[in-house]
């Protein structure tokens, strides 16, 4: 334990957990898209539902979303930001699920092109866990510069990004690779040191066997 996470984060809002986490989550969810969206349809769970409203936990979310830190004072005008912006928003509220952590929340972002979604939770301190990527298990913090990659399960392509990475003087602080069956897409996330320039999206999607490539930094 350090310091930051017995005085908790710089932030607007009553609670580390379920306002500065929620906005971390949004914000990730953000940053994981990677690319503009014009619908958001967000699920709280468990403690999230049952107590989110008083604690500003909804607009959080949005205010993640909407690229917004947890110290943004702009946070209470959240949902006004979102709609000036074109975003439709749509919540609901699961207040009783004991497969998911107290405090989860699923973002489901919709744009021109693309959808995804993303689920996570706030741990404590405004800390989170991105735990699942449209249907890839994860454990992902964000305390990381991260390189997500969607890729074919076949051999060489984890091979292919440290070798690549290397080359550019990128050390990898941790990597885990989920799949949905063998053979079929992986979801690939390597967290790394220094923060990865904007060319290795370009590099890496170079490989035939990587699909897509979403850079996440801190």
């Amino acid at each position: 334990m350090n310091l930051f996470d017995i005085i908790g984060p710089v932030m607007i809002g009553p609670s580390s957990s379920h306002t500065a986490g929620a906005a971390r989550l949004g914000k990730l969810a953000r940053n994981i898209f990677g690319a503009s969206f014009d619908r958001a349809d967000i699920t709280l769970y468990n403690s999230f539902a049952k107590t989110g409203k008083g604690h500003g936990t909804d607009k959080a979310v949005v205010a993640g979303i909407m690229g917004m830190d947890p110290d943004d004072e702009r946070i209470k005008d959240a949902f006004e930001i979102g709609g000036k912006a074109g975003i439709e928003i749509n919540f609901r509220l699961e207040d009783s699920n004991r497969e998911v952590h107290p405090n989860t929340a699923k973002i489901q972002l919709f744009g021109e092109k693309s959808t995804m979604s993303i689920t996570g939770c706030s741990l404590g301190g405004g800390r989170v866990m991105i735990q699942d990527i449209d249907g890839f298990k994860t454990e992902f913090t964000g305390e990381y510069n991260t390189i997500i990659a969607i890729q074919h399960d076949k051999p060489g392509i984890v091979a292919f990004a440290a070798s690549y990475l290397a080359q550019k003087n990128i050390n990898i602080a941790q990597m885990k690779l989920s799949r949905k069956s063998k053979g079929d897409t992986a979801l690939m996330i390597i967290e790394t040191d220094e923060i990865p320039p904007k060319s290795v999206k370009t590099d890496l999607e170079g490989h035939d066997g990587i699909y897509k490539i979403v850079l996440s930094t801190i």
